[in-house]
């Protein structure tokens, strides 16, 4: 292992006390996978039960976003009329779940009754994985054969293509317009990681609508982008609220390969994946992104700190997350502290740079099964409060108007604070949760102090603890619309 960064020294002594003092506001996600297989032909109650229960976990320890893979290779966990039902769902690919049931919808009501965001997260380009032996008739690669390049025994929708970006888009549009999802997402998968020797045949297609393009790189490239675009507006058009994010591999390039990219050595998004993810994110192509930084602290090809620092610095024109590996983080000592595993190092570099709002698990079942007491840690120094979800201003900045009518009212079970939704005329004013503080008599009202955050709810309600009328609280109030921008305070005082 090499040597530790002077950066990463700093980025620690920057720290401080950042893991006691959590932020109000940062993107606490998880991914939960279909590919893994964890779900393949499990009945409908028995797979319910395992989602609720992961659900319940990961809301316990402060999750406040969920990216599920509904979409792994031209297929659907969801109802759809354009696409067959994913084998990685009922063990064979276009066999409807029985009974019947829509694991999208289950899990966006699911998500929303615990106040988590559900994020839809698709692939666009992979059409077959190397397990898939049999495709249902109706998947598109059966019903349209000159739109894919089948390449080391998977299967892709040619990214040159011009129908195959209209009919990606298609797609996200039905998704967009009958679910209320609060994102779509795409993770790293888009030219396929490349074979050594294996090129990629797409010389037809290059021929066929290079436009004027001399580089094959630049062209895929450009692809790329173009539905990158694509998608963006299709979404924007569609639901104004309705985020898009992307979740790239850790390096876009090496500073041997361009001054602007990291000290690295692996591979790089730009130049094997055809994946610009700095210009998106530069040219707002995206809404927020969550590059997989998934190696330890002191990788020699591949160091945390230098990563996290890149991305901090290069590309926060849209909301950055870090994409974070459980299992490696648990399995690496810090090198600062032998004795503990990294995330506690990990989490201290990540909350010193502003530029960074938040963090993803990779999966969310090692999570629930808290592998290396990651969870616990989460639970107890990292998410001890409640967080709302960063803001998008560059998507929606107006916030919605006041709540009305706060009172308490004693009821047989004891008091409940209510309050009345504010009006609103559009979708985007509309007050979708409410957050309630609690300051005790004589302390100062802070509402950036996330500690006196008492819940994050969807309901206009809130059951308050009674304990003999003696002491004196002021419970205070506000609405947040779908891109989580807060309204002003209302206060209440009341003695429990």
């Amino acid at each position: 292992m090499k040597k530790i960064s002077l950066f990463a020294i700093l980025l620690v002594w920057l720290a401080g006390a950042m893991a006691q003092n959590p932020p109000k506001r940062e993107f606490r996600g998880a991914w939960i996978q279909c590919v893994n297989g964890q779900f393949m032909g499990m009945g409908t109650e028995q797979m319910q039960r395992l989602l609720t229960s992961q659900l319940d976990s990961l809301q316990q320890v402060g999750i406040n976003a969920i990216i599920f893979q509904v979409r792994p290779e031209g297929d659907a966990l969801y109802q759809s009329a354009f696409e067959p039902w994913s084998r990685y769902l009922t063990g064979k690919q276009g066999q409807a779940p029985s009974p019947m049931w829509d694991p999208l919808q289950f899990m966006i009501d699911e998500c929303h009754r615990r106040n988590m965001e559900l994020h839809a997260w698709i692939n666009p380009y992979r059409a077959r994985t190397k397990g898939t032996v049999e495709m249902a008739s109706y998947h598109p690669a059966k019903l349209y054969p000159d739109r894919f390049i089948e390449y080391e025994g998977q299967l892709f929708f040619d990214p040159g293509q011009p129908e195959n970006r209209k009919y990606i888009c298609k797609v996200v549009a039905d998704i967009v317009e009958r679910y209320d999802v609060d994102a779509i997402h795409m993770d790293d998968y888009f030219y396929p990681y490349p074979v050594n020797g294996v090129p990629f045949n797409d010389d037809v297609t290059f021929a066929r609508y290079g436009r004027g393009f001399a580089d094959r790189g630049d062209w895929r490239r450009d692809n790329v982008n173009q539905l990158i675009r694509e998608v963006q507006s299709t979404v924007r058009g569609l639901k104004p609220w309705v985020k898009f994010g992307v979740s790239p591999f850790g390096i876009w390039r090496n500073k041997k390969s361009d001054p602007e990219g990291s000290e690295t050595n692996g591979l790089q998004n730009y130049d094997q994946l055809y994946a610009d993810v700095l210009l998106w994110v530069n040219e707002g192509w995206v809404d927020y992104n969550i590059p997989q930084v998934y190696w330890e602290i002191g990788h020699p090809a591949a160091d945390y700190a230098t990563l996290v620092g890149w991305w901090a610095g290069k590309a926060s024109n849209r909301p950055l997350f870090i994409g974070q590996d459980v299992v490696r983080t648990v399995k690496h000592a810090d090198p600062e502290n032998p004795s503990v595993h990294q995330l506690q190092a990990k989490m201290e570099m990540q909350r010193s740079l502003t530029a960074i709002g938040g963090s993803c698990q990779w999966p969310a079942s090692e999570v629930v099964d808290n592998t290396g007491n990651y969870r616990t840690l989460l639970k107890q120094n990292y998410h001890q409060f409640p967080s709302l979800q960063p803001a998008f201003p560059f998507m929606d900045d107006e916030a919605p108007k006041k709540v009305r009518k706060v009172k308490v009212v004693w009821t047989e079970d004891g008091p409940v604070l209510f309050w009345t939704a504010p009006k609103a005329k559009t979708e985007m004013d509309r007050a979708r949760q409410y957050v309630v503080y609690r300051f005790p008599k004589g302390e100062k009202v802070n509402l950036d102090d996330p500690s006196r955050i008492v819940a994050i709810t969807s309901k206009t309600f809130l059951e308050l603890p009674y304990q003999g009328g003696k002491q004196k609280w002021s419970y205070v109030v506000t609405a947040l619309d779908r891109l989580h921008n807060e309204s002003k305070p209302v206060k209440k005082s009341v003695k429990l």
